[in-house]
């Protein structure tokens, strides 16, 4: 199978005086692994049945490999989607279910036979052939819809949140399952999800949408780390946010104040000058914590302060710590070793929190 390069240009969708989606453009590459993700309403599956033929659009175009498919029915693109319920056929076999497609196309029951149990071996569910939809469980299921939309031999595969329906444990296999089937197919995959650790975890790029607009592209690296605005900085993750302004501009770093934390230095990733006000986000992972003062070591941002307090998760400790002028700082620290002699910081004890300048991040200058 060979993936497609989707071009979406300038494209606006309303329903009724609803603006669903506000000139949005984007290029997804072939055999990418391209998520699009945001909070429910934001237009992201809107934007997926566009692509997919199911909606049209009040301006703009959607090219496939350089060609408008915007004039073509769903069932004349090579696109293929696969809902969130996997609409497999209840009264069909699986083997039937995958065949379905295959049937329609008039092939012969050999090539047919063949196909099925290539798909089958596929998703490694050659002895279920013969079972029904109601015997499956909802990853059984989603792999059969997998198999039965890749039977048409898309250039583009389209999934709108395929798993949310599972619980968290299958959702983290099925989601490695689905990333190295894409490696193994190579065709285009568009996912849609509001789930950021699933976009991060397997896309090669993703795109933050908000209110129907496209806000951020990037590698997850580079959204996660390197935030465009204030939204994609909360919705990824989890974050400090600050408002400071700034005292002073040094060669690397703004000097800045921040109302209930005091004074630190951050990196001057954004050109701004004495009295700009900023707002900056620090990862609570970028943070280090301990009862005993770090040392000094030039630009390194220490702060005291207490345990408000605590959440122990077994990989990591989230802590929620009151800093000596009331901002709560959240801090993760991660059990990377299991040390008895290390002093264990728990509820009300006393601690010093420490990050380096370039952990921290401009999100916005507000002149």
């Amino acid at each position: 199978m060979i993936g497609g390069e989707v071009l979406i240009k300038n494209v606006d969708k309303f329903f009724g005086d609803f603006h669903v989606l506000k000139n949005v453009s984007l290029t997804i590459k072939k055999g990418e692994f391209f998520s699009v993700l945001g909070p429910s309403g934001c237009g992201k599956t809107t934007l997926l049945r566009v692509i997919a033929g199911f909606e049209d659009v009040e301006s703009g175009d959607v090219l496939l490999d350089g060609k408008s498919i915007l004039n073509l029915p769903p069932n004349r693109r090579p696109v293929n989607i696969i809902f969130q319920n996997y609409a497999l056929f209840p009264h069909l076999t699986v083997f039937e279910n995958i065949a379905f497609p295959m049937r329609i196309k008039k092939l012969s029951e050999s090539e047919i036979k063949q196909k099925v149990e290539e798909l089958l071996s596929l998703i490694r569910m050659e002895e279920h052939a013969k079972k029904m939809p109601s015997q499956l469980s909802g990853g059984q299921k989603q792999r059969v819809a997998i198999a039965r939309a890749l039977a048409n031999e898309p250039r583009v595969l389209l999934l709108d949140e395929p798993l949310s329906a599972l619980d968290a444990k299958l959702r983290q296999e099925l989601l490695v399952e689905l990333d190295n089937l894409h490696d193994r197919v190579g065709i285009t995959f568009i996912y849609v999800t509001h789930d950021q650790t699933e976009a991060i975890s397997v896309s090669d790029r993703v795109a933050l949408m908000n209110e129907g607009e496209i806000v951020q592209v990037g590698t997850p690296y580079e959204v996660y780390e390197s935030p465009a605005s204030v939204f994609v900085a909360t919705f990824i993750g989890e974050t400090n946010l600050m408002k400071a302004e700034v005292l002073d501009v040094e060669d690397e770093y703004y000097v800045v104040e921040s109302p209930g934390l005091g004074e630190f230095r951050c990196y001057k990733d954004k050109e701004a000058r004495k009295g700009d006000r900023l707002i900056i986000t620090l990862r609570p992972e970028k943070i280090r914590i301990s009862k005993k003062k770090f040392e000094s070591s030039g630009t390194l941002n220490v702060f005291h302060g207490v345990v408000e307090e605590e959440i122990y998760m077994g990989h990591q400790t989230k802590y929620f710590v009151r800093l000596d002028e009331g901002y709560i700082l959240k801090v993760y620290k991660q059990h990377a070793k299991y040390i008895l002699d290390e002093p264990i910081i728990k509820w009300e004890d006393e601690v010093f929190v420490a990050w380096d300048p370039d952990d921290s991040f401009i999100v916005e200058v507000l002149k």
